[in-house]
Parts: C-alpha cells; structure tokens; sequence
C-alpha cells in the first residue's frame, strides 16, 4: 500500500453505513450482524450482538437487561478499548442538541452527536468551541471519553471543555455529574474511558464564534525546531508539524490563527520554512481537494481548526496508529529520539504528526497535571512489524514517563501503564462505585487498569 491509501485513512470515520439496516431495531431486539471492523479494519469485534436504543429510556432498559455490555462510539479507535464478547451499545440515534443556554454559554447534546453536526449549529448561533480534533467526524461522547484532543499551547483536549455528563450505570439509572457541583468525583469520569457506564449527553462549555486563518510552511529545518521549539509551537492558535523523520526537515507545519480585524501578512520564511504557495495535504504529493483552506484565507473556526474539511464523506481504509504524550518540557529531546528513528520507521510510517495540549485536571486524561506534546504516527497496517517496534520506542520514552493515546495500539505494560497515572487507584474506586459487578469492563479494561 502506498502513501496515497492516507487521504482515505486519515479520512476515515464515520462507517454508519454498516448499522443503517439496523436502525429500526427496537431495544429488545438484539441485532446479529457479520463481522464488523473498526473503521480500519484491523479489529474484527468479539461479538455479534449490537443494540441501537432509540431513547434513553430504551438504552437504560438495556442496561438494566443485559449482564455485560461496552460502549461503542464512531469506532475510530484502533485497539481493543471498545471491543466486548458479550454486547455492545450505540447511542448514534442520540445525536441531536438537547438544550442551548444562552445564559450559561453551554449547549447540551445527545452522546451520539458529531462534532462535524454540532459546529454549523454553534456557528448559527454565534457560538464556538474552544477547540476540535484534526478530522471533525467523531462522536462527542467518544471522543472526550478517551480525552481526543487538538493543538494549541493554550488548548486543553476536547474533554477540558465537558462541563456535565450524564451516564446510565450498570442498575440502569441516570447519574448527572457536574463541574461546579462534584468536583473530583466529576474529574474522574470525564474521561471514563466507556468504564463509568453509558453516556447519554454531555453538557460543553461554549465562546463566542470567531474566524481563523491558516498557512503552512514547507521543510523546517530540524535544527531550528531544536533550537525554537517553543517559539514554533506557540506561532499559533493551533499548530501541528507534519513529518516523516526521515531527513533533516520537518516536512510541514500548519499554523492556525484568530483573525484579527486588521490585514495579516505571512512572513515567507519562518524559522527557515519556506510559505506553501498553495493548499497542500499532510502528505505533500497528495491532493489537497478535502483539506481544510489555507493560504491566509479567513473563515469560521470549525472549517480552519480541523485539518479535513466536514462537506465530504470520509471512507475506510487501513492504517495503524499509536501516539504517546511527553511533557512538554522534554519534547525537543523526544523530537531527536524520534529523528534518530526515522531510518529505522522506514516504509512502515506513513506520516507523524506533533502537536501541543495545555494540562488538565482530568485523572484519566493523557495530559493530567502537566502541559504536553503528542508524538502521533499513521503507520502501513503491519501489525507484525509494528508491535516490535512499539516496545523499542516506549522504552526510549521510558525517561520521560510517556502516556499512550487510551484508543490507539501500544505494548506498554499494565504496571507501568498504571504507573503514569497517579489517581488510577481512585479511578478504580469510581467504577467500582458505579458499576460493582463489572458489567461495562471488558478485557481491555480489566488488563491495563485492574491488571498487574
């Protein structure tokens, strides 16, 4: 497979296709179905057993009636984290705005909500959120309950803006927890990795719309990145640097800024990247068609804060991914393990990508308690190769105490795993208080988080 496979991949979210049929299904119905597959297709999930309630009060009857059941949001995640050989649960028909408050700058939505949905909707109404994920097409929900993030030095991830939830848990009752009146216990199930119980909605925190730019420069050299880090990283809104680690540049960095009322002129040298005089995708040789406008050109925030535009139809295609989280004290030093590596990544890496999230009070969250920069990597859908490389590079990131994304693949072991998270004892407790008899964990959960 070559690079080109990336425009779909990177692109590939939303699968709905596969469940329409199954839409009428009533809650006492279950669904058997083929086999299905995360989106790219490199799990094949352990049951044939998918519920599609209609309502809350159908999927907390569902919860009520069923031993064992996980939470199934957009499927973008590439290991087992969602996975169940017993049932699983889709709240996608729950995918309206339940209530805007003016008042309060908070919109309540349903958990199978998509960010791609919601913005128009804020847009509209003079609303924004502080921030999205590089591909707008994954659920709410989902999204802020493995703490999906964007970039920004300012930005937490897309959880940080999560200001009430309100969960089914395993007797199938409805649990609303807030910010301002549950405080830790709040902080812990945020991102309750689809182990706390079901989510039905999630209260966000809103601001007011605003209108972006975004330019993209052209082979960084790796020595300024060394040498400017901070600087680089913080020229933006939102900044992300594209690479394949493989020569002495950064193949790209994109920059999105607030547009100001006064003119913006690019400088046509940054850092000794050079101004891209044109659109270009993350991969250079790629059409830029359903990328999201650069050159400088204003527009609201949710066409300039994404990477892919929302108006086209993502498709499946077959990747890998993994991704860890360093201080962002220790990036650069992480930039030239990465660097060094790259002869050793070859073929198997399709492109990295290096952006910067604020800290946060979240327990489960990859950026608990410290400002960070993830190291992400779309990789050729290699599972052999890969998972030998992945324990080479989670013991050179050993120092520096590095967090793997909850939904991509890493090898890292549950002891150590466990160790990067100073509340997983009090996070245990939550889920125990909530779901006593383990009726939404599943393997996944049981290994990395109650595992030895």
């Amino acid at each position: 497979m070559d690079k080109r496979t990336f425009l779909k991949t990177c692109s590939a979210l939303v699968a709905g296709g596969i469940l329409a049929p199954l839409a009428s299904c009533r809650p006492e119905e279950v669904a058997t179905l083929p086999p299905r597959t995360n989106w790219a297709g490199n799990l094949t999930y352990s049951t044939d057993r998918l519920h599609l309630p209609q309502t809350v009060a159908e999927a907390q009857d569902l919860v009520r009636n069923t031993p064992r059941v996980r939470p199934l949001g957009s499927r973008h995640c590439f290991n087992a984290i969602a996975d169940s050989i017993d049932a699983q649960i889709s709240l996608e028909h729950l995918n309206r705005v339940v209530h805007l408050d003016e008042a309060a700058n908070r919109v309540t939505v349903g958990a199978g909500m998509r960010y791609g949905d919601l913005a128009p909707y804020l847009q509209e109404r003079g609303y924004a959120l502080h921030n999205l994920a590089s591909l707008p097409h994954i659920s709410v929900a989902g999204a802020c309950a493995t703490a999906t993030h964007g970039s920004g030095v300012a930005n937490g991830n897309l959880a940080t803006a999560v200001a009430a939830i309100t969960f089914i848990d395993a007797n199938g009752d409805l649990v609303t927890l807030s910010r301002e009146e549950d405080g830790e216990r709040f902080a812990g199930a945020v991102v309750g990795l689809g182990s706390l119980g079901v989510v039905t909605e999630v209260t966000l925190d809103l601001q007011p719309a605003f209108d972006m730019i975004q330019h993209v420069y052209l082979d960084l050299p790796v020595a300024s990145l060394d040498d400017h880090f901070d600087e680089i990283m913080s020229s933006g809104y939102s900044v992300s640097l594209f690479t394949d680690w493989r020569s002495d540049t950064v193949n790209q960095v994109w920059i999105k800024r607030v547009a100001g009322d006064d003119a913006f002129e690019a400088e046509p040298v940054f850092f000794g990247a050079t101004l891209a005089n044109r659109n270009v995708h993350p991969i250079l040789e790629l059409s830029a068609v359903n990328c999201t406008e650069q050159m400088g050109v204003p527009g609201p925030w949710y066409e300039r804060l994404p990477h892919f535009r929302m108006d086209f139809t993502p498709s499946s295609g077959k990747e890998l991914q993994s991704e860890y989280f360093v201080p962002r004290e220790h990036a650069r030093e992480v930039a030239r393990i990465f660097q060094g590596m790259g002869e050793r990544f070859g073929s198997l890496l399709m492109i990295s990508e290096v952006r910067s999230i604020d800290s946060d009070d979240l327990w489960m969250s990859m950026c608990f308690d410290r400002p960070s920069v993830a190291f992400h990597c779309t990789w050729e859908q290699d599972w052999d190769a890969l998972r030998e490389l992945l324990p080479v590079i989670e013991d050179a990131l050993e120092p520096f105490g590095a967090r793997p994304h909850w939904g991509k693949l890493f090898t890292m072991a549950p002891d150590r795993l466990q160790s990067r998270y100073e509340k997983v004892s009090a996070f245990r407790e939550l889920l125990r208080e909530y779901d006593p008899d383990g009726k939404f964990r599943n393997a996944f959960v049981q290994e990395n988080l109650f595992g030895a």
